[in-house]
């Protein structure tokens, strides 16, 4: 399967015109955090380097076709002294699939606080042949085989009262990646993606349902490198009218949280045929 570099990869036809490869997948339609990733990309590309993100604001119009380039439109919104702003349109076939704002902080200084990271097993603690891993977590296992993820069992999640859905997983990207941040920024927009909405399916565990991502924020915190270990702690405070609402904080392993994430996707029964 692609590499990560491969699946970020996006070639300039304009000055601020990009154009995205398609890669290899299992996927049925374009993975969501890989149109999110390389608009984020495209973004990055028409801001100065000074400039780094600091969130993203997305929503998911149409499935994208994965054996298709995806085109993107980038509009430069406004360049302040301390803060930049983009708009960026994902197209196919003359449709927008995907459109995003991004907004870029040079970096001040100020107060500071977190929320403390849930206590719950390391990744060198949760194998991976463990039982946890269902045979959806390997078909997952296999459509991102540069990742090592690993699930934190059920019975293991450190559950917080009164949420109504919550799972957590370990994940890091495999090989060494560059060292510039602005690559492992848009690296962890593309996983962010992944999973999160099944987290709003965890009481439902014997529903059928269809699903798909409506829209996506997040926003960056502090600085991480996406090839050492990340703990994606996932919840879903809400769902109903065939919609579910997720939300996902991202910390390293020492306990600093990075980035906080929030999504709302279609979760309904599937319809007769």
């Amino acid at each position: 399967m692609a590499t990560i570099e491969e699946a970020l990869e996006i070639e300039r036809l304009e000055r601020d015109i990009f154009r995205g490869a398609s890669v290899e997948t299992q996927l049925a339609r374009t993975f969501g955090g890989q149109v999110a990733g390389q608009a984020l990309v495209a973004a990055v590309r028409t801001v100065e380097p000074r400039f780094e993100v600091h969130s993203l604001h997305g929503y998911f119009l149409r499935p994208g076709n994965p054996a298709e380039p995806t085109v993107y439109l980038v509009e430069r919104i406004r360049d302040g002294r301390s803060f930049s702003t983009r708009r960026v349109t994902g197209v196919q076939n003359g449709e927008a699939i995907f459109t995003m704002s991004a907004s870029f902080h040079v970096g001040d200084e100020g107060p500071g606080h977190q929320d403390a990271m849930p206590e719950v097993p390391g990744p060198q603690d949760i194998p991976m042949d463990s039982a946890a891993y269902s045979v959806e977590r390997a078909w997952r296992m296999r459509e991102w085989e540069h990742w090592d993820i690993r699930s934190v069992p059920q019975n293991q999640v450190s559950h917080n009262k009164g949420l109504a859905a919550q799972q957590q997983m370990w994940f890091r990207y495999r090989h060494p990646l560059p060292d510039d941040p602005l690559f492992h920024v848009c690296t962890l927009a593309y996983m962010s993606d992944m999973s999160l909405l099944s987290s709003s399916l965890v009481p439902h565990p014997d529903a059928h349902t269809q699903t798909a991502s409506l829209d996506h924020a997040m926003w960056f915190l502090r600085p991480f490198r996406a090839d050492q270990w990340l703990l994606y702690d996932q919840f879903s405070p809400s769902a109903g009218c065939g919609r579910g609402l997720t939300g996902g904080r991202i910390y390293k392993e020492d306990g600093e949280l990075v980035a906080c994430v929030m999504q709302e996707g279609m979760i309904r029964y599937l319809r007769d045929q």
